[in-house]
This record gives structure tokens, C-alpha cells and sequence, in this order.
């Protein structure tokens, strides 16, 4: 994912701006002081990893609700939304108002280490249980990971629907696919080391098809654009792990890649969002998180394949038996303990140096 940085969306220059803003139906009436302080902080500084022109159109609908209330939305990779949260308190130097990342365990350990403040969303009933850490956390949307495949390289009859065919491909057709598998780089792509260490907690088999991968000395990404290009181009035949929303959008203009969900079991990941601790426009901040989760919200994220977690927004789909979704909560810390990281590490890097098998 490029960086990008935004100095102001000023979205909501292009719509009539209303005396008053509304309290969306449901919420207690206490709202309206909430909308109040949020107008007069004027604005909200967001630190994200959802690409910009995703989010301009939820941006543009938040502006048109809460005019008055200016978006400045920053576009930067996960490590890089981490490191500054980080600094930034340290340095007690402003910085963002909300923090939404799809690296669910560094949101998980800055949430952990103190970065964050409690708000009990109103919306905090529609969600899954499986969202929420200690009213701080909240996992905004439900995002499979995905196989995504050269339609001329590998045709539809042989294209894998399970892990088990994706390592029995690897295994039969290794010559032909050497040099054209790819995945992320787990040491060097925090949502690739996450994925991974996830595929290892739901299967055993997932060391026997790690090994399969290597065999064909795959190409590393640390990012998920190089491979989606390299696939397109046919230098890849098939990627493994892709963050499915991109690999979906990219599928919709380009008849070259075909994405593919397993059927054994499709990783559903989650971008999680929390107020930062020292955020400079805190009521903003609630009230913008409050849109992400709303049904509103959650309808245009959906529309850039930044698809629900909410059960009652329209969306694709995969069958409940087929999800595992990462639950937001401690659990994740455990990926990031320094020994359990430097010991996976070592053993992806060992298993990628072995000897092909003749």
C-alpha cells in the first residue's frame, strides 16, 4: 500500500451545509451535546490504511451529516500509523484523534499499552461480540483473505477451492510453477505475519503447505499492489493470502485475475478503530467512529469492498461455517510477544532456505 498523506478532505465544501445535524434515530438524546462539542472542535484527524479513494465517499456522507465537522484523513501503512501513535504520545506532539488499521494485533498491543480511551458506541449493540475489546476496540468491517489466481496460467478445472488442493497443486505442478507463487513477506508485512500466525493457530497442515510454497521459491511481498500486479501480468500464477477487498476491486476492471474464498476456511480479518488517548478532538472522533459502525457508514464501506461486520447491512457473503473470523481482543498480543515472533521468523526463514526437493 502506497503512503499517502492528506493535508485536508474538504468533502464537504461540494454540499448545502444545514443549521443542524440531526441525532440519528436510536441514539439517547445526550447525542446532541456530543454533536455540539464535536462542531465546535471543528474537526478530526484520522490516521487509516484504507486507501483514500475508498474512503472519500464515506468522508463526503460524514461531511453532508456533520457539516461544520472538516475530515483530515491520513493514508499511511500499519507499522508507520503504529510507530507514530507511539511517538507522538511520547512526544505529547498532536497527533491523530482516531486510529483505524487493518494490522489487528498492533492496534490490539497500542490499545493494550495504554494509546486508547474507553467509548461505549451507541452502535455497539449491532455488532458481533467477536468486534469489541473493552469498549476501545472495534472492528469495523469483515474482510476474507483470499486466493488470487492467473486466469490463463491456471485454468478454472484446476484453479485450488481448499488449502489441501492449493499444497496438492503446489506439489504436482511444482516445475511449472516455480518462481510463480506469491505471498507476503511475514517479516516484513505486519497483515502477512498475521494471516500466517493465523493459518498456523486453525491448522497443523498449515507447516506442510508452507513448505509446498517455498518449494517454489515464491516471490515476497511486503505489500498486497505488487502482487495483485504481478498476477495480472501472468508473472504469477496464484497469490496466497490476499487481503480480499483489494484483490475484489482489482478483479472487477481486470479479466485476468479470478479471486478465490476457500472452502475449508476463509480468514475473515477485521480493521479495527479506537479514540486515541490523547486525541486533540475526542467528540469528533466518537462521532466519526459512530458512522463507521453505523448502518450508513457500513453500506458505503461495503461499496468498495470494505465489506460489514454488522449482520444487518446487504453484502457478499461466505457461509458462517466457512468464516473464521480474528476476534478483536488479547489473544492477538500473542503474535507479537517478542520470543513467539523471532521463533516464527526463524523457522518461515529456514523453510524457505531448504533444498528443493529433486
Amino acid at each position: 500500500m502506497r503512503m499517502v498523506i492528506l493535508s485536508m478532505l474538504m468533502l464537504g465544501a461540494f454540499v448545502p451545509a444545514r443549521a443542524d445535524a440531526q441525532r440519528p434515530t436510536g441514539y439517547p438524546r445526550s447525542y446532541d451535546a456530543l454533536v455540539a462539542n464535536a462542531r465546535g472542535e471543528r474537526m478530526v484527524r484520522i490516521y487509516g490504511n484504507a486507501d483514500t479513494a475508498a474512503m472519500q465517499p464515506l468522508i463526503a456522507a460524514f461531511r453532508r451529516t456533520y457539516p461544520g465537522v472538516q475530515v483530515r484523513y491520513d493514508d499511511l501503512e500499519s507499522r508507520i500509523i503504529y510507530d507514530r501513535v507511539v511517538a507522538e504520545a511520547r512526544g505529547k506532539t498532536p497527533g491523530a484523534d482516531l486510529v483505524w488499521s487493518s494490522a489487528m494485533d498492533l492496534q490490539a498491543k497500542l490499545i493494550n499499552d495504554g494509546y486508547a480511551q474507553g467509548y461505549l458506541s451507541p452502535e455497539k449493540p449491532a455488532l458481533p461480540a467477536t468486534a469489541v475489546w473493552k469498549n476501545m476496540g472495534y472492528g469495523v468491517t469483515a474482510e476474507p483473505v483470499a486466493f488470487v489466481v492467473n486466469r490463463r496460467l491456471i485454468p478454472a478445472g484446476q484453479v485450488p477451492r481448499t488449502h489441501e488442493a492449493f499444497e496438492r497443486l503446489l506439489r504436482i505442478r511444482r516445475g511449472a510453477l516455480m518462481g510463480k507463487v506469491a505471498t507476503y513477506d511475514p517479516a516484513r508485512s505486519n497483515v502477512g505475519y498475521l494471516y500466517l500466525t493465523e493459518d498456523h493457530a486453525i491448522t497443523r497442515d498449515t507447516r506442510s503447505l508452507v513448505q509446498a510454497i517455498a518449494a517454489t521459491r515464491p516471490m515476497l511481498s511486503r505489500t498486497t499492489e505488487p502482487m495483485l500486479d504481478a498476477v495480472s501480468a501472468g508473472r504469477i500464477a496464484i497469490a496466497y493470502n490476499v487481503v480480499g477487498p483489494y484483490a475484489l476491486t482489482r478483479a472487477m476492471r481486470d479479466p485476468n485475475i479470478r479471486v478465490v474464498f476457500p472452502r475449508d476456511y476463509t480468514i475473515i480479518a477485521s480493521r479495527v478503530a479506537f479514540i486515541a488517548r490523547d486525541a486533540r478532538h475526542p467528540a469528533a472522533a466518537r462521532l466519526f467512529l459512530d458512522f463507521l459502525l453505523s448502518r450508513t457508514g457500513q453500506t458505503l464501506l461495503s461499496k468498495q469492498w470494505l465489506l460489514p461486520v454488522r449482520a444487518d447491512v446487504r453484502a457478499p457473503r461466505l457461509s458462517r461455517e466457512q468464516q473464521r473470523p480474528i476476534r478483536v481482543g488479547p489473544q492477538l498480543l500473542v503474535n507479537l510477544d517478542t520470543i513467539k515472533r523471532r521463533r516464527f521468523l526463524a523457522d518461515w526463514c529456514t523453510t524457505l532456505a531448504q533444498e528443493v526437493p529433486k
